[in-house]
């Protein structure tokens, strides 16, 4: 199992001292910081070696779209400086940390992979990258990502193709591909990505990390939009997410805790604060499972290992109970996601785009979500909530839902157009390209946190991620279990070839 491939792995701040300075490539962030703060290595130190993997493995991945390597290093010897003098910063004081390149970074590229804003220039910092740097990370650059957001895949005009550390002729996933590529190669220490479609979740999966889809709108998403430009506040795409991709649940906690919650006016009315997660051992937790269905199929090997993790969980102790919930159809909670997700991009679409569909939907009658009255839309939000309330209801009873993130592993690069006519060969042959959709599709409509924990190995020796699905606005209930899981599976593992 994964885990247990590479002694370097700590995955975990709980372990009982950090690692020595000479393997931290593979550290937790949390226990990266606290080897800071042991001085068993300075952040000066951690940051000039990580820019050592960076000059030598990113030319084979292509993970960042930029760098950051004089701010970075000033901030390193500021960090250790504040340290002398008896100050911590926060949580990752001194810590190597990267953002993708979608959250506005002050003076630099938001680009969003678009080649029309190749030369844009962020005008301020997002709210993601103003968090993390008031908690003393060191932000040492952004990751690529693909046109627009778009893909499950990360390449761009700008920026070029990221590569999967598991096998550099496939893709990372995306749209927080470079993200998950740096991160299982052991470049940096943490990250934060978006996810409206799996962006954060599917990478994770594709490259064997931990990733978080929070609740919704629990991270402020200020200044992730194409240019860096900052939103009118209140506004929410009732999708899209913000949140952390790391080595470790204990790191997706400590990040979340620092993302969370309100940032604009609405802070002076109300505060938030993580739950705590409703139980701290695999015996106590009411698990609900599905690990395929006939609306997608998932492929025998990839099954192979999710059934195994189930294998692991009974064996532990755990109580488990397989099914959807009560009246629930993954096909028809597709179809009212795909309305939502169809009718958003329609309307942030450039308007010379949406006239062009417009005339095109005119001329074949073809339904366009984007172009529903306010009535008719409404009534498939009315259905959007009643989904929420469902799996509210269905978690009085269970306490975290588990299923595949996606129908199979990393597949191999692919940048045909139409994207829509693409197809992922398969053992059981070839499957549509937007079935990528449609196990990340019930936390992403509902607005319920999913965590993704990798869990073996699957066709090829590719990893493969359990998503863990919780309770709204109880986000620590899936990381909690996510680490525990840890304990029975082995957590994250590097990828062969990066270990030095």
């Amino acid at each position: 199992m994964m885990g247990s491939r590479n002694a370097n792995v700590t995955g975990s701040s709980s372990s009982s001292a950090p690692s020595p300075a000479d393997r931290l490539e593979f550290a937790s962030a949390l226990d990266a910081a606290e080897a800071i703060r042991k001085k068993q290595i300075s952040s000066y130190e951690l940051t000039q070696q990580t820019f050592a993997r960076i000059d030598k493995f990113n030319p084979q991945l292509n993970a960042f779209a930029y760098q950051l390597r004089e701010d970075s290093l000033l901030r390193a010897k500021q960090a250790d400086e504040a340290q002398a003098g008896g100050k911590s910063l926060g949580v990752f004081h001194g810590v190597p940390v990267h953002v993708k390149e979608s959250f506005a970074v002050a003076g630099h590229p938001c680009t969003w992979g678009i080649p029309a804003l190749k030369d844009s220039k962020a005008p301020s910092d997002s709210e993601v990258v103003t968090r993390l740097r008031g908690a003393g990370a060191v932000l040492i650059g952004a990751t690529n990502v693909p046109i627009a957001l778009g893909d499950w895949q990360s390449y761009n005009q700008i920026y070029g193709t990221t590569n999967n550390p598991w096998d550099v002729k496939r893709t990372p996933g995306g749209s927080s591909g470079g993200s998950a590529s740096a991160l299982a190669a052991g470049l940096g220490y943490l990250s934060v990505g978006s996810d409206i479609g799996g962006s954060i979740r599917v990478p994770a999966h594709f490259c064997g990390v931990y990733g978080h889809k929070p609740t919704l709108d629990l991270v402020d998403m200020q200044g992730h939009s194409p240019g860096g430009q900052h939103q009118a506040p209140g506004f929410s795409t009732l999708l899209a997410v913000g949140g952390p991709l790391a080595r470790s649940a204990e790191d997706l906690l400590a990040a979340l805790r620092l993302l969370g919650g309100p940032a604009d006016y609405s802070a002076k009315a109300w505060k938030w604060a993580l739950p705590a997660a409703r139980h701290e051992s695999l015996r106590e937790f009411r698990i609900g499972y599905v690990l395929d269905d006939p609306y997608c199929p998932v492929t025998p090997e990839t099954s192979a290992v999710l059934e195994n993790a189930i294998q692991k969980l009974e064996k532990a102790g755990a109580t488990l109970k397989q099914g959807w919930p009560a009246r629930f159809k993954l096909e028809e909670l597709n179809q009212n996601y795909r309305f939502h997700l169809d009718a958003f991009t329609f309307s942030t679409e450039p308007q010379e785009q949406r006239e062009g569909e417009r005339k095109e939907a005119a001329a074949s009658g073809k339904a366009v979500p984007g172009l529903a009255s306010f009535a008719d839309w409404q009534q498939q939000n009315f259905r959007r909530l009643w989904y929420r309330a469902q799996w509210q209801s269905y978690f009085d009873e269970f306490d975290v839902f588990l299923s595949p993130v996606a129908f199979t592993t990393a597949f191999a690069h692919d940048h045909s157009e139409p994207i829509d006519k693409r197809k992922i060969a398969t053992v059981d042959g070839p499957r549509d390209y937007d079935d990528f959709l449609s196990w990340i599709a019930p936390a992403t409509l509902t607005g319920c946190p999913a965590t993704i924990a990798p869990v073996g190995l699957g066709e090829g020796g590719l990893p493969v991620g359990l998503q863990i699905m919780g309770p709204y606005w109880e986000d620590g209930t899936p990381i909690i279990f996510a680490k525990l899981l840890a304990q029975v599976l082995g957590g994250f593992a590097a990828p062969p070839g990066y270990e030095g």
